[in-house]
């Protein structure tokens, strides 16, 4: 064998080597991306926070170039006496004025006859009376009424309208209990303790026997909510499970999930269970909607049977968080693309803190925001063969270039959110509970458990106290009429 075809074969094997390492280096990258992604699911902050580095500004611990070099360092000692510091008296939380007060005065004693009063020192201190239960005991008296000498008649006054018929809970109980659990996020059997220490003794099987009636009472509602939600053009999606006891799997629990629609707008939430992430949750309740649905990237969301009427919108969030998560890896230029999504998120803060009309939102955005854009495309494109597919980098240039054309179209209509953050933030107490009550009973008690949310998630957002909300609406909800139930719903304050 020549000299030259030695070379040639040795040439080969060397970019074959070079093709292997690459491919080694590639896979090593992801599986630390992989690793690092995991990690932060279980012990990493949550904190989305960006705190971009001015390019001027030099480390607060680098030196200057010519500091850098070894220097001979003398040491001397100096004794210096600190100096006193006066100790600041600690600042007390102010207490509302909202508050009632009950006045205690405190009289001097063996004060002497003919002391003058010159003023008053007033202390405040907050004080908390437990919750008290009572028996609401109605009496409602029975009389005879003679008409005439053979006909006599028994006269006896209406029974209130109670949430339960024949129940012995009335609607500031049932209002309670279901606050307790899907916003303070305390399961049955532990407000049965709650109870216990009152010395009030519910099992808990009463509790889950309330609960069901209560949710059989306000189903009409919640129907009212979901004709109401998706007769908009303008709605927002998300999906989050929750675990599922099944006669299926004994010992184990299904993984079902619930699809939340937003309307940002008229600040109205639905939550709808479904067995599965499939698409046919979607389907059913989107088939007569008709315009924007605003969505991460899901694929579910892109093969609906009604697609020819929706127009789709991305989360910029999404995207920001795939570049947040590959600061790690590639911190450089990670960096820069974190850079114009603060830009954008500047623009939107703006539009938030100028309370503007949705014309004036869209002329700023059109100004501001499609520059940025613009930028941000021509970054991704030009970055898109040169980092490694399989990186965080990689998979954050891919995701945002996949989505662009939905991301971008926040701008044409000022009346869309730039991200999904808000229906993300209604989806957050599903997560706490999950971690109280574990699981759902049952994929019906999954599915009473979503019309709950829906009210509950939808008063939030209109700054409703939820209590008194949901106390009045059983109370008067089984006598009010079919066709006005829409006026039930929370309404923003």
């Amino acid at each position: 064998m020549s000299s030259e075809e030695k070379i040639t074969i040795l040439n080969k094997e060397l970019e074959q080597i070079i093709l292997a390492n690459k491919s080694l280096k590639s896979e090593n990258d992801w599986l630390k991306y992989q690793l690092a992604e995991l990690k932060r699911m279980i012990f990493g902050a949550k904190s989305e926070r960006f705190v971009p580095q001015d390019a001027n500004q030099s480390s607060l611990f680098e030196l200057p170039e010519e500091d850098k070099q070894e220097k001979t360092v003398e040491f001397e000692t100096v004794t210096r006496k600190k100096p006193e510091t006066k100790k600041q008296q600690p600042l007390r939380m102010e207490i509302p004025a909202h508050l009632p007060r009950r006045t205690e005065v405190i009289e001097p004693e063996n004060l002497p006859e003919g002391s003058k009063k010159i003023g008053e020192l007033i202390t405040e201190v907050l004080e908390y009376e437990q919750a008290s239960i009572y028996v609401r005991q109605i009496i409602r008296p029975k009389y005879i009424v003679e008409q005439n000498d053979e006909e006599t008649r028994i006269v006896i006054a209406d029974l209130p309208c109670l949430p339960i018929a024949k129940g012995n809970a009335d609607a500031s109980m049932l209002a309670h209990i279901m606050i307790s659990k899907y916003v303070d996020h305390l399961p049955f059997y532990r407000q049965v303790q709650i109870f216990k220490r009152q010395q009030l003794n519910i099992s808990e099987s009463t509790i889950g026997g309330w609960f069901g009636a209560t949710c059989k009472l306000i189903e009409p509602l919640y129907e009212a909510l979901k004709n109401k939600i998706f007769s908009c053009d303008y709605l927002q999606a998300d999906e989050t499970p929750i675990p599922v006891l099944t006669n299926d799997k004994p010992g184990a629990t299904h993984k079902g999930y619930h699809w939340v629609y937003h309307d940002p707008l008229e600040k109205i939430v639905l939550f709808d269970y479904q067995k599965s992430r499939g698409r046919e949750g979607p389907d059913e309740l989107l088939k007569n909607f008709s315009g924007h649905l605003q969505t991460d990237g899901y694929q579910a969301y892109n093969n609906l049977k009604n697609q020819s009427k929706i127009m789709q919108l991305a989360c910029m969030a999404h995207a920001r968080r795939k570049f947040e998560h590959a600061l790690d890896s590639n911190p450089t230029l990670a960096a820069e693309a974190m850079n114009m999504f603060g830009e954008l998120y500047d623009i939107e803060r703006e539009v938030r803190e100028g309370d503007m009309s949705y014309e004036a939102i869209k002329e700023l955005r059109q100004h501001k925001a499609k520059p940025i854009l613009e930028k941000m495309k021509k970054w991704l494109d030009e970055h898109l063969l040169t980092v490694l597919p399989k990186s965080a980098l990689g998979g954050a240039i891919a995701y945002t270039c996949n989505l662009w054309p939905r991301l971008v179209r926040y701008i044409d209509d000022g009346r869309f959110q730039i991200d999904n953050n808000l229906i993300e933030n209604t989806i957050r107490p599903v997560a706490l509970g999950r971690k109280n009550y574990l699981f759902a009973g049952s994929h019906d008690a999954a599915q009473n458990a979503a019309m709950i949310y829906s009210l509950l998630a939808t008063c939030k957002i209109n700054n409703v106290e939820p209590f008194a909300w949901l106390k009045q609406t059983l109370s008067v909800l089984p006598d009010y009429p079919a066709n006005q139930l829409e006026k039930l719903l929370p309404r923003q304050n």
